[in-house]
C-alpha cells in the first residue's frame, strides 16, 4: 500500500514541478502528509525518488526546492577525429551477444550459460577460502600458480595417447580469460599485417582480437564436419600464413565437432606448411552426447597451441583460462601476455583451482550435460513447431548454441530488431563471419535463462519471420 501511495505522490508532485519555476519551494513534509493523507515515511520516500530523478533538491534547515537546471555547453570532441584517424577495424567493439537483458524478455542472444547452470555453491565456498589464504594478498608468478598450471597440464594429459609426450606444467601459461589469450597469441605468433587463417564462420571475439592485433584475416570455409582440407591447404599455400585459428570441438557459433579423421588431416596440413594450429577448446566442459577430444593431446612437436577457458563453466566472474604451448612459441605468447596484464589475479586463480579440484565438480558436470540436453531439445522442438523456415543443418553434440540458416534473401539483422521489439533477444549471424556472410543466419543460445519461455520465444520469432516473408512476397 505504501508503494502505491508513494507512486501516487510522485506522480502528483511531478505535475506540480512541471508548472513551477526553477527554485520554487515545495510544501513542507507536514503539509504534504496532510494533503495526501499519507504517512511521513511514505512522503519522504516520494521525495527521495524525485531527488534521485534530479527534479528537486533539499537544503538542510531551509526546505525542498525545484531544482534549477543550467543549459550545459555542448562538449566539443571534434579534435579526436583527427587524432584517432580511421578505425583499423569496422567490427563493433562490443558484440550484440554481450547485451544485458531484463528479466521480462526471452534471451537467446547471450554466449554465456544461465546462472542456474553454474556450480554456485562450489564457487562461493572457493572464493571464501581463497579470500582467507595468501593468494588474497600475494603477487602470483607471471606464468600462473604452479598448482593451476599442473591441473591444466594433467587435464590435457588424460587424452594423450601412448607414444605422445604429454604436456608439462611448464608449458602452461595462465590467462585472465581466453579473450586476452587470443590477443596475446595473435600479437606474439602472427604480428601486425601478417596473414591469419580463420574458420568461417568463427567466434566473433577471435575476429575482434585479430582486428585489434592488426593481422590480416583470411577466411577458410567450415561446415558441420569442419574446414574443407583442400581450401585450407590452398589458403596456406597462397597466403603464406603460419597460423590457423579453429574450434574443433562444439564450435561457436555452429556447434560443429570435427571427426577424428578430419582432425588428423588438418594436423597433417598444418605440419606440412610448418605452421601453428590454435585450438580453442572453449566448450570443453559443455559436452552433451559427445566429449571434447582435443587435437593438442595427439601432437607433441609444438604445432598445436591449445587454449581452454573456465570462465563460462565455473563463473563469468572468475575469468581464468590457460594456453598450452611448447617451445619458443610459449615464450612469445608469455611476453605478449605480460605486456598486457603482467599477471593474473592470484585470488581468482586460487578460487578456480579450488572449484575444479572439489569432488562436487565432476558431479556438477554430469548434471550440466543432462540440463543442456533437455534445453537444447526443447528449443529444437519449439523451433520446428513455430519456425519451420529456419534450417538446422545438424544437431550439436555439445556447446551452447544452435546455428540456423534462414531463407535466401532474408534480413537477419531486421529479424533481430523485430524480435527485440516483441521481447525476444536473438543474435544475427553477421558478426561470426570474417568476410561477407555466405547467407542469412541466426544464433540461438539454449543455455540462457527461463527455458520455460523457449516455446513462447520461438513463437514470437516465427511471427516475425512470417511478417518479413509476407512483406517480401508483396514487394515481388
Amino acid at each position: 500500500m505504501d508503494n502505491d501511495s508513494s507512486s501516487r505522490i510522485v506522480a502528483r508532485l511531478k505535475e506540480w514541478i512541471a508548472g513551477a519555476a526553477p527554485g520554487a519551494k515545495l510544501p513542507s513534509t507536514r503539509q504534504l502528509v496532510a494533503e495526501y493523507q499519507a504517512s511521513p515515511v511514505t512522503v519522504q520516500k516520494a521525495l527521495r525518488t524525485l531527488t534521485g530523478q534530479g527534479l528537486i533538491e533539499s537544503r538542510p534547515g531551509v526546505g525542498t526546492f525545484v531544482r534549477a537546471y543550467r543549459t550545459a555547453r555542448p562538449s566539443d570532441y571534434g579534435w579526436q577525429t583527427a587524432a584517432l584517424r580511421a578505425a583499423q577495424t569496422a567490427r563493433p567493439l562490443i558484440s550484440g551477444a554481450m547485451r544485458s537483458a531484463s528479466n521480462d524478455v526471452v534471451a537467446f542472444h547471450s554466449g554465456y550459460p544461465d546462472r542456474e547452470l553454474l556450480p554456485e555453491r562450489l564457487v562461493r565456498a572457493a572464493l571464501t577460502r581463497a579470500a582467507r589464504g595468501d593468494a588474497a594478498l600475494s603477487r602470483p608468478p607471471a606464468q600462473g600458480l604452479p598448482e593451476l598450471q599442473t591441473w591444466f597440464a594433467q587435464e590435457l594429459s588424460t587424452s594423450t595417447p601412448v607414444g605422445v609426450t604429454p604436456p608439462q606444467p611448464s608449458d602452461v601459461v595462465i590467462l585472465p580469460g581466453s579473450q586476452s589469450g587470443l590477443s596475446s597469441i595473435f600479437r606474439g605468433l602472427v604480428g601486425h599485417g601478417q596473414p591469419l587463417l580463420v574458420e568461417s564462420p568463427s567466434y566473433w571475439g577471435a575476429l575482434l582480437a585479430a582486428g585489434q592485433a592488426g593481422v590480416n584475416v583470411i577466411p577458410v570455409p567450415s561446415g558441420p564436419e569442419g574446414p574443407d582440407p583442400e581450401e585450407l591447404d590452398r589458403a596456406f599455400e597462397e597466403s603464406g600464413a603460419r597460423l590457423f585459428y579453429a574450434q574443433p570441438n562444439f564450435a561457436n557459433p555452429t556447434g560443429a565437432q570435427w571427426s577424428a579423421e578430419r582432425g588428423e588431416e588438418v594436423l597433417r596440413i598444418v605440419q606440412r606448411h610448418g605452421a601453428f594450429l590454435v585450438e580453442d577448446d572453449w566448450a570443453h566442459d559443455f559436452g552433451i552426447t559427445a566429449a571434447s577430444a582435443p587435437l593438442a593431446a595427439k601432437e607433441d612437436s609444438g604445432h598445436v597451441v591449445y587454449i581452454r577457458s573456465l570462465t563460462k563453466s565455473v563463473s563469468p566472474s572468475i575469468r581464468i583460462a590457460a594456453v598450452i604451448a611448447r617451445g619458443p612459441a610459449r615464450e612469445r605468447i608469455m611476453g605478449a601476455q605480460a605486456a598486457e596484464s603482467m599477471y593474473v589475479s592470484g585470488l581468482l586463480q586460487a578460487a578456480a583451482l579450488d572449484v575444479v579440484t572439489q569432488p562436487g565438480w565432476q558431479t556438477h558436470l554430469r548434471g550440466l550435460s543432462h540440463q543442456l540436453q533437455s534445453r537444447r531439445d526443447l528449443l529444437v522442438t519449439s523451433l520446428r513447431d513455430h519456425v519451420p523456415q529456419a534450417h538446422l543443418s545438424h544437431l550439436p553434440k555439445g556447446g551452447l548454441n544452435l546455428w540456423l540458416r534462414m531463407p535466401d534473401g532474408f534480413d537477419a539483422d531486421q529479424l533481430t530488431k523485430d524480435c527485440e521489439a516483441a521481447g525476444v533477444l536473438i543474435a544475427a549471424g553477421t558478426e561470426w563471419f570474417p568476410a561477407e556472410p555466405e547467407g542469412p543466419y541466426i544464433r540461438l543460445n539454449y543455455a540462457g535463462p527461463n527455458p520455460g519461455g523457449f516455446p513462447e520465444g520461438a513463437r514470437i520469432i516465427g511471427e516475425a519471420v512470417q511478417a518479413q516473408l509476407g512483406i517480401q512476397r508483396v514487394g515481388t
